[in-house]
Formats: structure tokens, C-alpha cells, sequence
């Protein structure tokens, strides 16, 4: 297990090899950590599919609008919804995509990111300063990279429970 430094900024992401610890970066894009807190104490990310997965690149996840269907026509929306609560400014910075920082996935719109996330395969730096970084993964990269690929996978791999580290 990873040596938490900051429970209250640190999620617990179980998937169905073991769980992934991400530290949040609350000084970096203070909104999004709390979306993303507040989603998982709302038991809004368990169960939520990663509907998009491309090799060497990232998995994408937190559809809560639509992740959590079985049907064939849910699992095609997935990635299109959000969550109740409103769309996020963008909170871009000098952070780095690197392998296992966490993105807010968004539309075209810079101020579109809301629930959605996907954490880097690789070094993506190409996505630099144009989506925003929000925390990074500090144990169970290995779990991360054994995620089914896909967009979307025939059958895709959940997050099976999202906590926040100071509840678990």
C-alpha cells in the first residue's frame, strides 16, 4: 500500500485486480479535487465502466450519467454524460501529462470537464496545458495498465469502488 500523506486529498480506486491509490492536487485545480471528493462520497463512480481505452495512451472513465449500464445502447452513450452538478472552469497549469497524472476529460469547450477522467498510459504531453491535471497515481499503476481496451471495450472494465481515503 502506498504511504498516504493526505487523506482527505488521496481516492482509493478499486478495479478488479486490486486497488489504484491517486493523490489528489488540491493547490493545482482546487475545483475539480472537490468534484471528484465529492462524487465518490456520493457513491457516484461505483460501478462506472472505462468506456474508452486506447493503448498507449489513457483510459477514460466517470461517466456517471451513463457508465453504470449494462445494455449494449448504455454502454454506446457512455462518455457522453455527466454528472447533476454543474460543468467545471478549466483549471490548466504547468503539471505535466505524465504516465499516471489524472485528466479531466472534456468536450471542445475548455470549461466542459464535469465527472470524467482519464489517467495517462504514457507521457502525454501533447495534452499540456489544454486539459486540466488534477492528481496522480501512486500505487497500482499496474492494475491501471491491465485495464480491457477498447472504445468501447466488448466488455469493459469497471471502477468497481471510488472512495475517499479518510472514509475508507
Amino acid at each position: 500500500m502506498a504511504d498516504i500523506k493526505d487523506p482527505e486529498n488521496t481516492i482509493i480506486m478499486t478495479l478488479k485486480d486490486g486497488d489504484v491509490i491517486i493523490e489528489l492536487l488540491p493547490d493545482i485545480a482546487p475545483k475539480h479535487v472537490e468534484r471528484m471528493k465529492t462524487l465518490a462520497r456520493d457513491g457516484a463512480y461505483d460501478n462506472v465502466c472505462f468506456h474508452r481505452v486506447i493503448d498507449g495512451f489513457m483510459a477514460q472513465t466517470g461517466d456517471v450519467a451513463n457508465g453504470n449500464m449494462e445494455q449494449d445502447f448504455n454502454l454506446r452513450m457512455a462518455g457522453t454524460g455527466g454528472s447533476s452538478h454543474p460543468d467545471l472552469p478549466a483549471e490548466f497549469s504547468g503539471i505535466p501529462h505524465d504516465r499516471g497524472t489524472l485528466g479531466a476529460a472534456r468536450s471542445q469547450n475548455p470549461n466542459s470537464a464535469n465527472s470524467q477522467f482519464f489517467i495517462n498510459f504514457n507521457d502525454n504531453h501533447f495534452l499540456n496545458r489544454q486539459y486540466t491535471v488534477y492528481g496522480r497515481v501512486i500505487a497500482g499503476m499496474e492494475h491501471v495498465d491491465a485495464i480491457t481496451r477498447g472504445e468501447p471495450p466488448a466488455s469493459p472494465d469497471r471502477m468497481i469502488k471510488v472512495v475517499v481515503a479518510a472514509d475508507a
